[in-house]
């Protein structure tokens, strides 16, 4: 019986970079003598491993955006103190110490709630009155944006966020009253700025106080929000908003 003598053995590591990945080569090389009949000898070599790497990034386990979005359709369908955080954890699909690490405890994520709310109110506002249209047909597309936000409940229309949440919890949260007060504000500065414009243009008259019809502007909204939980028709809530315009533009 002939064994295998191994006399030259060799092991190198080497790395080829390529553009979107790095292979780790190994190269075994081994050589060993085997008699023959014919005295000749046999070299066996080169085996060669070949091993991907591939850095992956850690996916993020949730969209911030769609989850705020949920908690706060969980907020206004049951208001803030009705909705616990398993209520929250449930809508958003987030355990509750991934939400905590995400927007903080049950105050801190109602105010981003909040917060999300007033931008999406106002980007509705400031695209309804960057428009070149007459001051009424502008009002009319802000409060027809307004009246399908607090028509979007599936079952019922569900209101203003704002006025079904944050009004009865600013009594006591002073975070809350400040937000709301902001985003009032906000409101009654984006429609002075329009009139100031359309009176400019001779659309409201020169005595008019564009300050007070603002204030009237923003007050029509929130009326249509609470007809529209109180179960008000559409229709006549249109109609509403239809005549406060006559009475702004005079």
């Amino acid at each position: 019986m002939v064994g295998l003598d191994l006399v030259a053995p060799a092991i190198r590591f080497y790395a080829v970079n390529t553009v979107n990945k790095i292979c780790y080569c190994i190269l075994y090389r081994f050589a060993y003598n085997e008699p023959s009949e014919s005295g000749r000898q046999l070299i066996l070599c080169d085996m060669i491993q070949n091993k991907k790497i591939e850095k992956r990034g850690r996916p993020r386990a949730y969209d911030p955006q769609v989850a705020l979005t949920r908690a706060m359709d969980a907020f206004w369908k049951n208001g803030y103190a009705g909705t616990s955080l398993d209520d929250i954890a449930a809508a958003t699909k987030m355990n509750r110490p991934s939400l905590y690490a995400a927007f903080g405890d049950k105050q801190q994520l109602y105010l981003k709630a909040l917060g999300h709310y007033w931008e999406l109110r106002f980007a509705e506002i400031r695209e309804a009155l960057a428009s070149a249209q007459p001051l009424a047909k502008a009002l009319m597309d802000v409060y027809e944006a307004a009246l399908s936000l607090y028509f979007s409940g599936y079952d019922r229309a569900r209101g203003c966020f704002v006025i079904g949440t944050a009004v009865t919890e600013a009594v006591e949260v002073s975070a809350i009253r400040a937000s709301l007060a902001e985003g009032i504000r906000a409101f009654d500065a984006a429609f002075e700025a329009h009139f100031r414009i359309a009176q400019q243009k001779g659309e409201l008259k020169a005595e008019a106080d564009p300050a007070v019809l603002a204030v009237l502007a923003t007050a029509t909204m929130h009326t249509i929000a609470i007809r529209a939980r109180a179960g008000i028709p559409r229709s006549e809530l249109s109609e509403l908003a239809r005549k406060a315009i006559n009475v702004i533009c005079g």
